[in-house]
């Protein structure tokens, strides 16, 4: 006999993967992105399982998981969510859900839940636990471990990139422009925190501060959400089992490289025209223009060296990032590797698109020129010439080929046996 599922979310995505998933498993699936359809289809048919988002709009998962419990008390239920967390767990468990479930997950994951959920019910149903062990199924403390490599290359290939690939594009646009501003805030703040200490101090300890102030750029990022350039290199997985093309990617690709530009710009201007450069005398703006002059003088083959270990460092935060179901997991993540990539002197892209242009606007509008620099190389053209090209094409491969495509080829490559 097929079983009946409800999947209840306002992501298409997401409701065409497990119709895509559960069909396969033997499942009659039907899905619907109104909260409100939702409680009305499962007060008029029977559902072995409803799946139901935490957060839609003008709905509250929670609420809906309550009136599911009067609904449809014979179903098992379980609750998914972008944002998990132990306390949200608990709450959806108390209000009548047999399992909790966090974005994004992998086919494997969200059918084990499911199983488990349904066995969990149907014991439930039978009664034959003891008082205790009822209590322990009816408040199971979801799982929070780590994902392991193999899965979180599976998350990436069959859910993250062929998400983006699909995502509309005015959404990818404005998600790219919220990634450069936040990659920015990232340098502002390094900047900010670090242009007046003492030499003292020593180079080092300067960088390892200024690397861990940069992290807030790539974590909010992740947590907050928003489209990056760099960290979108890991579609290569998706491209590579062939969820998406190639086509699609690079036209996605482009156009967050483009809104990634233009939030950089534009935190660039709040920064110059908010007179905040004028902190200490003017020292911190003198630092920014010395910094975007150094860039500007890196030889070409030296900025693309860098380049290529900054991204392969900042892949590598995202994919730990992925690893984690809880924010705080996902900081720790994101902290080290950003930390050392800036305090060991790497380039990325789109922070120099903070970095140079801001240097420009100090120059050219509020007249700095510190001493011992010339300052007629200070332009756009070095700006596109000497770094931004050699540092994007950098951190292309850094990310495509020593992320994506190794992590691709050591866990879903083909095997001849599979190719059979």
């Amino acid at each position: 006999m097929t079983e009946r599922m409800l999947v209840i979310d306002d992501d298409a995505a997401v409701l065409r993967s497990c119709e895509a998933i559960f069909r396969d498993n033997g499942f009659e699936v039907e899905t619907t992105v109104s909260p409100t359809e939702g409680l009305e289809l499962s007060t008029k048919n029977h559902y072995a399982v409803i799946l139901c988002d935490w957060k839609m709009p003008g709905f509250n998962g929670l609420d809906v998981i309550s009136e599911l419990e009067t609904r449809a008390p014979d179903s098992a239920v379980v609750m998914f969510s972008g944002y998990p967390s132990v306390d949200r767990a608990t709450e959806a468990m108390k209000r009548g859900a047999m399992d909790f479930l966090a974005k994004p997950f992998t086919p494997d994951e969200i059918v084990d839940v499911v199983r488990k959920a349904m066995g969990s019910k149907l014991k439930q149903e039978n009664k034959v636990y003891s008082r205790f062990e009822k209590m322990w199924d009816k408040f199971p403390v979801p799982s929070l471990d780590a994902k392991g490599p193999k899965t979180i290359a599976e998350t990436v290939a069959q859910n993250v990139g062929v998400d983006k690939a699909n995502s509309p594009w005015v959404s990818l646009f404005v998600l790219g422009v919220l990634a450069g501003a936040y990659i920015g805030f990232g340098g502002l703040f390094s900047s900010s925190v670090t242009f007046d200490l003492p030499p003292t101090l020593g180079v080092g300890i300067k960088k390892l501060i200024a690397g861990g102030a940069f992290s807030l750029g790539l974590m909010l990022v992740v947590i907050a959400g928003a489209e990056l350039f760099t960290g979108n290199s890991l579609m290569v997985s998706s491209v590579m089992i062939g969820e998406v093309t190639w086509q699609r990617v690079l036209a996605k690709w482009g156009v967050v490289y483009v809104a990634n530009l233009v939030g950089s710009l534009l935190l660039a201007l709040l920064f110059y025209f908010s007179g905040l450069w004028k902190a200490g005398g003017g020292a911190l703006g003198e630092t920014a223009v010395r910094v975007a002059s150094a860039k500007v003088h890196l030889g070409w083959w030296e900025a693309f060296v860098r380049a290529v270990g900054c991204n392969w460092l900042v892949c590598l935060a995202v994919w730990m990032a992925l690893a984690s179901r809880q924010v705080i997991g996902k900081i720790f993540a994101i902290f080290f590797p950003i930390m050392a990539f800036v305090a060991i002197g790497f380039e990325h892209c789109v922070a120099n698109m903070y970095f140079i242009p801001t240097g420009i606007f100090l120059n050219h509008w509020a007249g700095i020129a510190p001493a011992g620099l010339d300052m007629n190389t200070l332009t756009w053209t070095a700006f596109l010439v000497k770094n931004l090209i050699p540092v994007t094409l950098g951190n292309t491969i850094g990310g495509v080929v020593f992320v994506g495509l190794s992590y691709w080829g050591a866990y879903l490559r083909p095997t001849p046996q599979s190719a059979e």
